[in-house]
């Protein structure tokens, strides 16, 4: 049975065909069903299923590709055969596409199958369409937020099924992916509108992560969030300006680096954010109330927007910075306390005060001084309450350094009173030295320091040392002592004398007890100091006891440590210094002085060893003599052996070798000392030592140490044998180590010198022989030049002058040779010397003499011929040198000392025959007799040839002249002489010379005649050379008769530098009459000096100094002359003809005529001088006058440049009142004032003139430009002050004015020229104080009273007017269209009122420097005697109630946001109290008539006045007028706003029937009649969207009317509020309206852009970014005309929109191939990386970084700034070979180094330390 019913069943078609598509054999199942008529589409749709089934399964792994697609290719063959529409639609919707593509193709597919079949004619509505367009525009989002290689099956399903897309927004912010949040918040942003609530805003922003960029978050919440939130949830305002505030606060430790300008710019935004997008009229009631603008989080907000900005002043402007919370705990006050808190180095105040402090007082108009003050006593209230203060007292200095800033004196005393009290004691030196300069001034409250000072002193002193107890007991006071000097501070001394003195202690013991703790701190120098400082008998005390002291210390045995061994050391060498010292105090008590000095070797000695031996032993073991010789032996040995270890060969030692070297024969000179061996014994070893090693240089310095210390006979003989050696070494040519610059020859002379000086008779006259032929040696050398081993030079010996002959003669004849060659010279002279005074080592008897002159005949004979031979060669030598002066000086000296032997030997013949024999006698005279008559023959000869020379030189040496004379025929010297006179024509000097020597050799041959010729002579020369020094010549009587010398007088008298005393000398010794020269110099010099003023600067230095002189000559000549009289009549003439500037001058007539004492002259003397003492003291400010110009022109005299600075003394003095006022009227000011003032005075001028004259003066040179400054910059007290002092003073000088008239006068004229303001007012004021003056000095029957109360009257008017300006300058409204209004004070404060100010400050309340348009209205209401109040209800009926009608403006109805008149109304009612505004409001909404005047409400005025009460007054007092919930409020103010558009219309309409009205119906009636109408277009499109009729057919007209009309901008926001509306999708138009939108502000625009065109393109891409509908856009057109527009970026982001993915490809990959990338690039940071485009702009960048990447072309953007992006892109992507390959092959290895290195660390990956380049890289390229 069972078996034949399973038979009859599989027997039915419909079992068998459900058995195929379970087996899924889906191609016999199609068969079998056509078979037998069964519903193929039933396989088809199982099928269907099936292929999405695999696809599910598929994409989980893509990696076959050709699977996946087969089965795509399937799918769309299958879905072509089945009709069920709503089947596809639903299939093409749920299925898991592999790829974007694949869903856009079935999309597209779904899309167009619902289309066909469809009557385009009437759109119907489509549920499958519906949500087929969704998908796409979902599809779109996905493109743009993640890009299609994010796509997958699963995740588009998920992403399409997801009905809350702010959980998408959420996540992606959490990740810190601000742009593609950005982007889906801009597509989904209308979906979420009407759902939008507080916990949401809420979620959105703690969703935004910390580390997002403040440049990308701020115009997202600047031009997206902030406006939506205002549209949507005004109340969710106080959340977003709560975050915003712990936002900004945040940053201050997130981003301390940009703090606070990002602190700033995060919390602006609030205040800064774009309007609410608003639709048009219907969306007005969303007005963000005033409740919701002054919450106290808004509040709050706006205060901290406030803070930062004055925090960012702080910081740039004044150099402060704070901490934002310690910023908002001050004031301004506080702030300046901070601000010199902030100045550590308490010398940088002043400078920091000047420059930033001061300006902020001034800024602020705080008052400076008392604030300094206020400083002070903060700083100190703050540091006095720390403990760390007791230590630390820098804020002493900081509070010195305060008060050096201020100026007033009392409060400088009040400063230092309070810093006395409270500084720390013991007081700084600062403090102390405060206190002390202050004790010193001259001031009331110096008393108050005294006091406190004294009161203070002693505390201060003991608490210094940390003692606090001032009575102390008698056992207590030593151990105080004791304690304060074992302080050892520099004032330890002093106080422990203060406390002695206090208690009456001895100040010996202080002083030992001092000394004693000086040495044990092993200060001995102070000790002497201290005992120095002592009076004698006090030292004497004090060191007896410190020696007794020390003593009794060195006694002790040592413990052989370093501390002690240092400590006796320090105790011996001081004692040593105490002794010395006592030996000095006690020179006249020889018994104490001798055992002082008996001490003071005991001392040394202990001092010596222990310092030279570290030998360290009780003192009484000191006097061992055994212990003293063995240490004396053991040194000297020691010093042997380190002798013996000397090279002498060795080169010289470096700088620290020779340092050691004097340091260890320093440390070997102590050491004998100790030990008793005599340095002298030491230093002759030394020096015979180093001549033995040929170290000159050593010897010499010994030498020279023995001559210094040691000036005793053997010192004598030592260095004379010293000296003999040298010139025997010299001589031989030994090889001789000599430092360079050691003068070899002179060091030889000079010892030679030293040791004649010294040495005992018996070596004297070897010594001194010596001496005259080693400066003979000098002589030579002198003329010598620098041999090859750089020992001599001539230049070296250029000072190097006999003391005697440079104290004999005042002239030094210096003679002219050839240069001589020291290896010549230098050898034969010291040979000479070695064989005049021989080198003897055998022993010498007394007085036995070795030299040549003293020497026997029989050692003299072997002596002769080398010394005549070398006299020979050397005497040839010099004179082929022309060295005359040298051989003449050698020939004689050499001579004399051959005669002198022959001499010596000779003085008896008898005698000297027996002793020599007679052949050695004629052998001797013989040889003496031929040197005689070669010396004379050669002496004359060089005697006239040096005579010529001495005359030829520039100074001539008399006395050598003389003797050169001296030394030729009489006959022949005085005819030499005449051909010098005559040969040497003027040269006075020579002649002068010549006949002074003449004179001189006449009185020794007794010329008598020939005498008085040269005396003559000489007269005539010293007149020549005094003359030719003033510039005079005396050729013309020169060696003339004496009466000749009379035609020189004039010549003399015309000499500017000519004085009395060189007339009168002149005349005395010419014989001539005195008198008469006076005469003539004075005119003379009168004359001469006013003739040569023109051409010099009278006002100089010199010729003041000139002029004096000239005084002093004239006044001292007066007295000479016998009479005046001529002389005072010729001056009268010549002070006429003076320049009238030359004061000097001037001044010299005028005393020389007073000191004539002559009556004949009617000039008065003492007014004229008194004159010049006023123009003498006064400097001049302006340039000549004509008059000036005129005067010197008739006189014919140059202006000089003295005219200046000077006034001409002539036109003031000689001059009429007029010619006065024309040169005074330029020189008025303040300055002058009073000088002029005592001129006028002085010459009886009017006064009233000089008073009108400076006031006018001052005010336009001085008054008038600080005026303009004060009015240019911002108001400062220092400039404020400055006016005040000058105003004064003009109101001082018109004061003083006699004439009240002219007083008036000249003070309306100064206020006319006065900028308006406040001083104008203060002008005008005084004015009117003047005028009234004189109108109470007018008798009431004088015809001029009337005069003066009409000019009263006007200066009121006047008052008035600027008054008024006044107020707008200070209100900063002095504009010219509100200037033209000054006289029309009701029209200015309507004007005032429509100030575009007001608007700006209800749109952006945070915003500063606003003027305060009440408080200047109410102050020219105030000056103007207006009542304010019927102003204000003027202004609230027309800007409240426009008379106009609605429908004549009909924008104004739709825009009500952007009536201006609104906002004017809402700052009027601002002003008053709110309670009052508010129930005028409700009157105004909810009556038909007001009281303001206007018969009849409509309901545009109602409108107006609902949204400024719901605007101003807070949601309870709304209800409680309205006794409404606020809902119906709002509700009533929707209604009566469509109500105003109807009566815009003409469509009468009550408030009852509109509300009671099926809306639908209503609204297609309104279209049916009224669709022509704009207005009525926009009113229904409200109406639609406020009422949700989505009728798609009257939507499809709506979008056309609006298209048609031109309504662009409003058509855009029509668009995207229905974006939400997907049924409204369907609409035909819809697509197309949205083309339209986004092409036509492109079609209007034109390159080069307007920012306006610009911000119109980027709205046109946020179109496209926008647009539900994209696919449907024709985005290659919009590329199109991006590109036209030169917008590549722009079109770029359009192509990638494109649905067509093979289409688009294409499209995109020509685009990029022509444009440049960089240009795309720039284009996206500058007008896409912000704001609503950022969203999507990183799609782009990354399409065309991946292009570049792609084609590896990097070297596009090589070296651009794009360059770190493109780095940044390969990181983020993993692609950064071919990047590594570029760098390491075009660039450098540095350079990809450095890239692999910072790819790693942002993989995370370690960085191998310390690799190479080359290494890096191929770890890079193994590792990849």
């Amino acid at each position: 049975m069972i078996q034949i019913l399973r038979c009859l069943t599989e027997a039915l078609p419909e079992n068998r065909l459900s058995r195929l598509l379970h087996k899924h054999r889906f191609a016999e199942a199609e068969s079998f069903a056509i078979q037998f008529g069964l519903d193929v589409e039933l396989v088809y749709k199982v099928k269907s299923n099936d292929i999405l089934e695999k696809l599910a399964l598929s994409s989980l792994n893509t990696s076959e590709q050709t699977e996946w697609q087969k089965l795509v290719d399937e799918a769309k063959e299958n879905l072509h055969k089945i009709q069920d529409d709503e089947f596809v639609v639903n299939y093409c919707l749920e299925a898991q596409w592999i790829t974007y593509e694949t869903t856009q193709e079935m999309l597209n597919y779904a899309k167009t199958r619902l289309l066909k079949k469809e009557d385009k004619a009437v759109p119907i509505y489509s549920d499958g369409l519906k949500e087929v367009l969704r998908a796409h525009a979902k599809l779109t989002t996905f493109y743009g937020a993640f890009g299609p290689e994010k796509f997958r099956g699963s995740s588009w399903i998920e992403f399409l099924n997801n009905e809350d897309d702010l959980k998408d927004i959420f996540l992606q912010l959490r990740e810190g992916n601000l742009v593609c949040a950005q982007y889906l918040w801009l597509r989904h942003r209308a979906n979420f509108e009407s759902r939008f609530d507080v916990k949401m805003l809420e979620n959105l922003l703690n969703s935004v992560s910390t580390p997002v960029s403040l440049q990308k978050l701020c115009p997202w919440l600047k031009n997206d969030v902030i406006p939506f939130v205002r549209r949507t949830v005004p109340e969710g305002q106080k959340v977003l300006a709560k975050w915003l505030e712990q936002a900004a606060r945040n940053l201050e430790l997130t981003d301390k680096a940009n703090w606070p300008e990002n602190g700033l710019q995060l919390a602006e935004v609030f205040f800064t954010a774009e309007k609410p997008d608003e639709l048009g009229l219907a969306s007005s009631w969303h007005w963000s109330s005033l409740d919701h603008q002054n919450t106290e989080e808004v509040c709050q907000l706006r205060t901290l927007v406030n803070n930062l900005r004055e925090l960012i002043t702080l910081h740039r402007k004044y150099n402060c910075k704070l901490a934002l919370s310690d910023f908002e705990k001050e004031d301004t006050t506080t702030i300046v306390f901070r601000m010199f808190d902030k100045v550590l180095a308490p010398e940088l105040i002043p400078s920091v005060f000047e420059k930033f402090i001061r300006v902020y007082v001034r800024e602020h108009d705080l008052q400076e001084e008392e604030l300094l003050l206020l400083y002070i006593e903060d700083l100190l209230k703050r540091c006095s309450s720390k403990f760390t203060s007791l230590f630390d007292t820098a804020w002493e200095a900081k509070a010195i350094a305060v008060i050096g800033c201020l100026s007033d004196t009392d409060l400088i005393f009040d400063a230092v009173l309070k810093i006395m009290y409270a500084a720390v004691v013991p007081w700084s030196a600062a403090v102390e030295q405060l206190v002390k300069q202050h004790l010193e001034m001259d001031h009331p409250k110096v008393k108050l320091l005294q006091e406190s000072y004294k009161l203070m002193e002693m505390k201060k002193l003991l608490r210094g040392y940390g003692i606090r107890e001032v009575n102390l007991l008698s056992k207590e006071i030593m151990r105080v002592v004791r304690y304060i000097l074992k302080q050892d501070v520099p004032s330890s001394l002093e106080d422990a004398l203060k406390v002695a003195e206090a208690y009456m202690l001895p100040k010996d013991e202080i002083y030992s007890l001092r000394i004693i703790d000086l040495i044990d701190r092993e200060k001995g120098e102070d000790c002497i100091l201290l005992l120095r400082s002592l009076p004698p008998a006090e030292a004497q005390k004090t060191a007896g006891r410190v020696i007794i002291w020390a003593r009794l210390a060195l006694q002790e045995e040592p413990d052989n440590s370093n501390e002690d061994k240092a400590w006796r050391l320090s105790v011996a060498k001081t004692s040593v210094d105490i002794l010395k010292l006592l030996c000095d105090i006690q020179k006249d008590n020889l018994q104490k002085k001798d055992e002082w000095e008996e001490t003071l070797k005991q001392f040394k000695t202990v001092a010596s060893l222990q310092e030279n031996f570290e030998v360290f032993l009780s003192f009484e073991d000191y006097s061992s003599s055994s212990l003293v010789a063995e240490l004396r032996e053991q040194h000297i040995k020691a010093q042997q052996v380190a002798q013996a270890k000397h090279k002498p060969w060795r080169p010289a030692e470096p700088a620290a070798a020779e340092e050691d070297r004097l340091s260890a024969e320093s440390k070997l000179h102590r050491q004998v000392l100790a030990l008793q061996v005599s340095r002298q014994e030491l230093e002759a070893k030394m020096i015979l030592r180093a001549l033995n090693d040929w170290n000159v240089e050593g010897a010499l310095r010994k030498c020279r140490d023995l001559f210094k210390y040691h000036c005793n006979t053997n010192t004598g003989k030592l260095l004379f044998l010293t000296c003999q050696k040298l010139c025997q070494m010299l001589a031989n040519g030994f090889p001789m180590a000599i430092p360079e610059g050691l003068n070899l020859p002179s060091e030889i002379h000079d010892l030679a010198c030293q040791a004649a000086t010294i040495c005992s008779p018996d070596f004297l006259l070897d010594a001194l022989e010596l001496c005259k032929y080693t400066l003979m040696a000098v002589e030579l050398s002198r003329q010598c030049q620098m041999d090859d081993c750089g020992i001599l030079m001539k230049t070296s010996f250029g000072t190097h002058k006999d003391p005697y002959e440079e104290w004999s003669y005042c002239d030094f004849f210096s003679e002219d040779g050839i240069v001589l060659e020291s290896q010549m010279v230098l050898p034969v002279i010291y040979e000479l010397i070695s064989s005049l005074v021989p080198l003897s080592e055998s022993k010498r008897y007394p007085f036995d003499s070795t030299s040549l002159p003293y020497c026997s005949i029989s050692e003299g004979d072997s002596l002769m011929l080398p010394i005549i031979n070398s006299i020979s060669a050397l005497l040839q030598n010099l004179q082929e040198s022309s060295q005359w002066e040298l051989a003449l000086k050698f020939v004689v000296g050499s001579f004399g000392t051959c005669l002198q032997h022959s001499v010596s030997n000779f003085m008896n013949a008898s005698l000297s025959d027996k002793l020599c024999g007679e052949a050695t006698l004629v052998k001797s005279k013989h040889v003496v007799m031929e040197l005689k008559e070669k010396a004379i023959m050669f002496i004359r000869g060089n005697a006239a040839t040096l005579l010529y020379k001495v005359f030829n030189c520039r100074l001539v040496d008399l006395n050598l002249a003389l003797g050169y004379c001296t030394l030729l025929p009489q006959k022949e010297v005085f005819e030499n002489i005449w051909k010098l006179i005559d040969k040497a024509w003027q040269n006075y000097d020579k002649i002068l010379a010549i006949s002074l020597v003449g004179s001189q050799l006449a009185s020794l041959y007794q010329e008598i005649e020939m005498e008085l010729k040269f005396c003559e002579l000489s007269t005539d020369s010293r007149w020549g050379i005094r003359l030719s020094k003033l510039g005079i010549s005396f050729q013309p009587v020169f060696r003339q008769h004496f009466l000749t010398k009379k035609d020189l007088i004039k010549a003399l008298v015309e000499n500017i530098d000519m004085d009395t005393s060189l007339i009168l000398e002149y005349c005395s010794t010419f014989q001539l009459d005195s008198d008469a020269a006076l005469q003539l110099f004075i005119e003379t010099l009168l004359h001469n000096t006013n003739a040569s003023q023109s051409q010099g600067d009278t006002s100089t230095e010199s010729t003041k100094e000139q002029r004096s002189k000239l005084l002093a000559k004239a006044i001292e000549m007066v007295p000479l002359l016998t009479s005046t009289k001529d002389l005072v009549i010729s001056l009268s003439g010549i002070l006429h003809k003076l320049d009238p500037y030359d004061y000097e001058m001037i001044e010299v007539v005028l005393k020389v005529i007073e000191r004539a004492d002559e009556k004949i002259t009617n000039i008065n003397i003492n007014q004229a001088l008194s004159l010049l003492k006023h123009l003498k003291s006064y400097r001049r400010i302006s340039p000549p006058v004509d008059l000036e110009y005129q005067y010197m022109l008739e006189h014919v005299i140059t202006l000089p440049s003295a005219a200046q600075t000077r006034l001409p003394f002539h036109l003031i003095f000689f001059g009429t009142a007029q010619s006065f006022w024309k040169i005074l009227s330029t020189e008025l000011s303040e300055e002058s004032f009073p000088t002029l003032l005592l001129i006028s005075k002085l010459m009886k001028f009017s006064l009233d003139t000089l008073y009108v004259s400076t006031a006018k003066h001052v005010f336009e040179k001085k008054l008038k430009p600080k005026l303009l400054q004060l009015t240019q910059a911002k108001s400062s007290t220092l400039i404020n002050k400055e006016i005040t002092k000058i105003t004064q003073t003009i109101e001082s000088y018109l004061l003083s004015i006699v004439n009240p008239e002219w007083a008036v006068a000249i003070a309306i004229s100064l206020a006319q020229d006065v900028p308006e303001g406040s001083f104008k007012m203060s002008s005008l004021k005084f004015c009117l104080y003047l005028a009234d003056r004189w109108l109470q000095n007018i008798p009431f029957q004088d015809e001029t009273r009337e005069k003066a109360e009409a000019l009263l009257k006007k200066l009121h008017i006047q008052y008035r007017r600027s008054g008024t300006e006044a107020v707008l300058i200070a209100h900063k409204l002095n504009t010219a269209e509100y200037l033209r209004m000054i006289g029309k004070p009701a029209h200015l404060i309507v004007s005032l009122y429509e100030h575009p100010s007001i608007n700006q400050r209800i749109q952006n309340s945070s915003g500063k420097d606003y003027p305060d348009i009440h408080a200047a209205a109410k102050e020219i209401a105030e000056v103007n005697e207006i009542n304010l109040e019927k102003v204000w209800d003027m202004l609230l009926e027309k800007w409240l109630c426009p008379s106009a009608k609605p429908g004549e403006t009909p924008s104004e109805l739709f825009e009500l946001q952007e009536d201006e008149a609104l906002r004017r109304v809402l700052y009027l009612l601002l002003s008053r109290p709110v309670d009052y505004s508010s129930r005028m409001l409700f009157i105004f909404a909810t009556s038909a008539t007001t009281t303001l005047g206007v018969h009849q409400l409509t309901f545009a005025h109602r409108t107006r006045a609902l949204q400024c009460l719901l605007y101003l007054a807070d949601k309870e007092t709304v209800e409680s007028l309205f006794k409404k919930p606020i809902e119906e409020v709002k509700s009533y103010l929707k209604c009566i706003t469509f109500l105003a558009s109807f009566e815009a219309l003409n469509i009468p309409i009550t408030y009852e029937l509109f509300c009671n009205s099926p809306k639908e119906g209503m609204i297609k009636g309104l279209w049916k009649n009224h669709s022509h109408e704009s207005m009525a277009v926009r009113l229904v499109t409200e109406l639609c969207l406020e009422y949700k009729i989505y009728d798609l057919q009257l939507w499809n007209g709506l979008l056309q009317k609006l298209l048609g009309f031109r309504m662009i901008p409003y058509l855009r926001k029509v668009l995207t509020a229905i974006s939400s509306i997907y049924s409204l999708w369907q609409v035909p138009y819809f697509s197309r309206a949205w083309q339209r939108v986004v092409q036509i502000p492109l079609l209007s625009a034109s390159c080069p852009l307007s920012p306006s065109q610009l911000s119109d393109c980027c709205e046109s891409l946020i179109a496209v970014l926008e647009c539900p509908v994209s696919d449907d856009l024709d985005l290659i057109r919009v590329a199109r005309q991006y590109v036209q527009l030169e917008l590549p970026a722009f079109a770029l982001a359009c192509l990638m929109l494109m649905p067509h993915s093979e289409k688009r490809h294409q499209e995109i990959k020509n685009f990029l191939g022509s444009c440049d990338p960089q240009i795309i690039l720039q284009q996206l940071e500058e007008h896409m990386n912000t704001g609503q485009l950022a969203g999507f702009s990183h799609q782009v960048r990354s399409l065309v970084l991946n292009n570049i990447i792609d084609k590896k072309e990097f070297g596009i953007l090589a070296k651009t700034k794009y360059f770190p992006v493109l780095k940044s892109h390969v990181m983020n992507t993993n692609n950064v070979t071919e990047l590594v390959n570029y760098l390491a092959n075009e660039l450098s290895l540095d350079e990809a180094s450095i890239f692999i290195t910072e790819y790693y660390k942002h993989c995370g990956k370690p960085v191998p330390p310390g690799a190479t380049p080359c290494e890096t890289l191929k770890v890079f390229l193994n590792g990849s």
